[in-house]
């Protein structure tokens, strides 16, 4: 246990931070969504270690009520890891040095379910598909990239990519819950691949939720000659086959089903969808309608509540660590664990309210606000685009801009603004390049990455 919830169950119990649960009711759960299932009985049998001593404990509590006790992880065996070899890999577009965690290549079913990751199922077993059923483990995501066998093996670099999509058949023929994505690499899955694949989806998966088409994202470091960067051709093409396939999937299923990243639009020159067209937002979190959804957030008050990643089960799994989607960002909202309890972490503030402000964003989300700030008629408010050159390529999203960057552009910037740096870059505080909000050499605002937060942030003076 790595924080226990005074006044809790376990805190009642008499459990501790440190204390390693190594079995729960006679079993040893594999994983946090285990150990939830396992815990949520009123009378809760642990068997505990505790500076090498050994001893039972019986937690009390109702049924269904949390435990109050954080675990270390959400998988307690190992992580399934990825054995494709993507040309396409982020992961393998990465720089040395970076922390550990980064390069951890995983295509495990479970994160799939607790963190929204996209897995192949080339490592999808027998076991898993009953243990998915059983548990009923719903939604889950899948990486799709393309319908036809052939095509899909050398995508993936893998043989069983090329019947691996069998599972996908028998999840869904038992009512799982599937998000499908399909990243199109130009010259390789775009053009009429990417036909074949939207004709292969209505025919064999007309059962999926939602299926997102994205590109590719290449950073510098990227080694393998087949990836490229769309073409204004290319991408204009892949928004229109969407569009297509939209009209088609309405037809014969009553739902558009297929979706274009945000990014496309951008690459494309071409104009956002309505709202009403992206049914309510479901793979906001792949970046499929978010400029819409920060849109509607800025430009309507009523909106408390933003959309946001959907964390799905790790919403509300008991103890469930604080990673992923569920990662506090800000450093405002944070959990910082000290001797067993939970407290606030503080946040960065500038110091004047009614300074001009800059907001800093990547090169992709700048088209995207800049338009809103034009709209509230505000002469001290810019937009101020935060070029990528950590990783490089078309790296532009704003969720991957790294301290190095945003610390060169404010470098530039004068003293005495507010600087309003959205959190999606951040996880507790801390940028992908390992350096912290605070060594910035400006004070910077940490404001959640939606409309409203935005909204709020300027109306603060």
């Amino acid at each position: 246990m790595v924080a226990i919830e005074p006044d809790s169950p376990a805190a009642r119990a008499g459990l501790e931070p440190g204390d390693e649960i190594v079995a729960v009711n006679g079993e040893v759960p594999r994983d946090v969504i285990r150990w939830q299932l396992l815990t949520d009985d009123a009378e809760v049998p642990l068997v505990v270690v505790r500076d090498e001593r050994r001893f039972d404990v019986i937690v009390q509590k109702q049924f269904g009520e949390p435990m109050g006790a954080e675990v270390h992880a959400a998988i307690f065996d190992k992580v399934q890891t990825c054995d494709n070899h993507c040309e396409f890999c982020f992961i393998h577009q990465l720089p040395k040095g970076m922390r550990r965690s980064l390069y951890l290549k995983d295509d495990d079913y479970r994160l799939s379910f607790l963190y929204g990751n996209f897995t192949t199922l080339t490592r999808f077993t027998e076991l898993d598909l009953e243990r998915v059923l059983t548990e009923r483990l719903s939604p889950l995501n899948v990486s799709i990239h393309a319908t036809d066998p052939d095509v899909r093996a050398d995508i993936l670099q893998n043989r069983r990519g090329a019947v691996s999509l069998r599972w996908l058949r028998a999840l869904l023929d038992h009512g799982i819950e599937i998000h499908g994505q399909i990243v199109v690499c130009p010259g390789v899955n775009d053009g009429a691949v990417l036909d074949d694949t939207l004709a292969g989806v209505l025919e064999r998966f007309p059962e999926l939720s939602s299926v997102s088409v994205v590109p590719l994202g290449i950073s510098r470091f990227s080694t393998q000659p087949r990836m490229r960067e769309h073409t204004l051709g290319e991408a204009q093409r892949v928004v229109d086959l969407v569009v297509e396939w939209q009209e088609r999937f309405l037809a014969a299923l009553g739902r558009r089903m297929v979706f274009a990243a945000d990014e496309y639009y951008l690459m494309a020159d071409q104009p956002f969808p309505a709202a009403d067209t992206y049914e309510g937002f479901a793979m906001h979190e792949d970046g499929i309608g978010m400029a819409r959804t920060l849109e509607l957030e800025f430009h309507d008050p009523t909106i408390t509540e933003a959309t946001g990643p959907r964390a799905g089960f790790f919403a509300w799994v008991d103890g469930a660590p604080a990673d992923g989607y569920r990662a506090p960002r800000d450093g405002s909202p944070a959990l910082a664990v000290s001797s067993g309890t939970v407290e606030p972490t503080p946040v960065s503030l500038s110091v004047r309210r009614d300074a001009p402000i800059g907001i800093l964003t990547g090169t992709l989300g700048a088209p995207i606000i800049t338009p809103l700030v034009a709209s509230v008629g505000r002469s001290d408010v810019r937009v101020i685009p935060v070029p990528n050159d950590f990783f490089g390529g078309n790296i532009g999203v704003t969720g991957l801009m790294v301290g190095e960057d945003v610390a060169r552009v404010l470098e530039e910037e004068p003293e005495g603004h507010r600087y309003l740096l959205p959190d999606v870059c951040l996880s507790r505080g801390v940028f992908l390049d390992g350096m912290n909000v605070a060594d910035l050499p400006r004070p910077v605002d940490v404001i959640s990455t939606d409309g409203t937060a935005l909204r709020t942030a300027l109306e603060r003076i």
